[in-house]
């Protein structure tokens, strides 16, 4: 009898493999991080091979470490940074170009040279997609890498080249090139998908200028996408669960119905909010995304995503950069030093800003520093705008949806820190509840990948695996708040680039 299932976690800083047992409990983690490479500044970029060499060393050194056979593993989820995008040679399975990160801003140009001010055409890539044509999403790194690669055009109409976001890498490589295949959480972020027909759209394809030979099969999040065949791999594990990052957070927080949401506090931020079968349409610069669903699921179900580019990134360019604090965990005890940030407002759009102002010209401004501003109000300041940020996606969302969120479930790295937390609920007016495994984004593409077998019974069942909760209640008096969010939307307004 299998007694686990591992989940491949490939997130934008490291990569990581987990073994997760029926109860949901994390049995073993390992992890290695690998290299962030900046040619231009606004630039960044993965080595596809160095993502693959750490993703799969994890799950062999997890595999040896606790003695495992493949017997023992029931089956393979995956989870990933989603919009990364790599394009490779199918003959020698070699990249032809770096993998262009999410992150990345050097499409912009791309974007305006595509979309200019046509309005209508905007108008008609975010009703097919649900995405607000942008630099972050898929197709234009894509167009990018086949412009700027010589030949790359040629062998892309000759069939030769095959394109995938960081879950397609992987299967790929899994399953030794047997499997060209991805995920309709991961299509939907590519900004060449239709979310509501379920197909690639070839009027985007052809708009971007690339051939439809080049993309994967696109399959439901909990499916089968072959078993490991790669030589330097245990042989035979199944691969059965795969989602983008944060539909797998969703997923893994237990979020299946509509009005339910999720945050993860990350190298950026994203909340999601579960709207069932239907494709809520943002009218304030969210995007709809499609959720992971448990298998034998009739129908597409979506979400309402707004995306924040820098969140806990905040925190290591305090530490890495600036050398304000030695480790992300002392944050809390410096900012919790002074009684408030001395009208020091921090807005980290060190990549331009994300939902819902979309300027990807915007850069990050401090306002309000005086001659007694220190250390600690800086710290202050930058946690705080995670929390900012964060309200201000809920506001966009609560104005899409006509749904007041009563709690938020949070997760990931940030969501460790309680001044955070308890500043979040202050400014939400909402209870936050943070399961006692944050580890959410591995728990969804394990869940996925279990029910698929039959490991875990049901979705009934997952609810039950979910431990008591820290709740962070809201304790800010009404006139505060008021006037905190009006500081914020000040220096917000000193921010945007237009």
């Amino acid at each position: 009898m299998a007694r686990y299932v591992v989940a491949l976690d490939q997130g934008t800083t490291s990569s990581r493999s987990m073994l997760i047992d029926q109860n949901g409990t994390v049995i073993d983690v390992d992890q290695k991080p690998f290299e962030q490479i900046y040619p231009q500044p606004g630039w960044v970029e993965h080595d596809p091979q160095e993502i693959l060499s750490t993703q799969l060393g994890t799950f062999a050194g997890l595999m040896a470490q606790n003695n495992l056979q493949p017997s023992d593993i029931d089956s393979i989820g995956i989870t990933n940074q989603r919009e990364t995008t790599i394009i490779w040679n199918r003959e020698t399975g070699k990249p032809i170009y770096n993998a262009i990160v999410w992150q990345c801003r050097r499409t912009a140009a791309v974007i305006d040279e595509i979309c200019g001010d046509d309005q209508e055409l905007r108008a008609r890539i975010t009703a097919k997609t649900g995405l607000l044509p942008d630099p972050y999403f898929s197709a234009s790194k894509a167009k990018w890498i086949l412009d700027t690669v010589p030949g790359a055009k040629q062998d892309a109409q000759d069939g030769k080249l095959a394109f995938g976001t960081i879950d397609t890498w992987l299967i790929w490589n899994l399953t030794n090139g047997r499997v060209h295949a991805t995920d309709v959480t991961n299509a939907s972020r590519t900004m060449l998908y239709d979310i509501h027909k379920g197909c690639w759209d070839q009027e985007l394809l052809d708009l971007f200028g690339i051939p439809a030979s080049m993309m994967p099969e696109v399959l439901p999040s909990a499916a089968n996408y072959g078993s490991t065949s790669n030589p330097n791999l245990p042989q035979g594990i199944p691969i059965c669960g795969v989602a983008g990052d944060q539909q797998s957070a969703l997923f893994g927080q237990c979020c299946f119905n509509a009005g339910q949401a999720k945050n993860t506090y990350g190298t950026g931020c994203f909340l999601l909010m579960h709207t069932g079968h239907e494709a809520c349409a943002s009218h304030n610069n969210l995007v709809t995304t499609i959720a992971a669903s448990a298998p034998g699921t009739e129908g597409i179900e979506y979400a309402l995503e707004g995306s924040v580019f820098v969140a806990g990134a905040v925190v290591q360019w305090l530490r890495d950069e600036m050398k304000m604090v030695e480790n992300a965990a002392d944050t809390q005890e410096i900012a919790e030093s002074v009684p408030d940030t001395g009208g020091v407002y921090l807005v980290p759009a060190f990549t331009g800003l994300g939902a819902p102002y979309w300027d990807s010209e915007a850069r990050g401004t401090v306002v309000g520093i005086t001659r007694g501003t220190n250390q600690a109000h800086f710290v202050r300041a930058a946690l705080e705008s995670m929390a900012y940020q964060v309200n201000d996606l809920m506001d966009a969302m609560r104005a899409d949806s006509g749904v007041k969120v009563e709690a938020l479930n949070v997760d990931g790295g940030a969501s460790a820190n309680d001044f955070l937390m308890q500043f979040q609920a202050d400014l939400l007016g909402a209870e936050i509840r943070r399961p006692q495994n944050t580890e959410t984004t591995a728990l969804g593409a394990a869940y996925l990948a279990g029910l698929t077998t039959g490991f875990f019974p049901n979705v009934d069942y997952l609810k039950t695996l979910r431990s008591s909760d820290d709740v962070f209640e809201p304790s800010m008096d009404d006139q505060k708040r008021q006037e905190v969010l009006d500081g914020w939307k000040e220096a917000i307004k000193r921010t945007l680039s237009k």
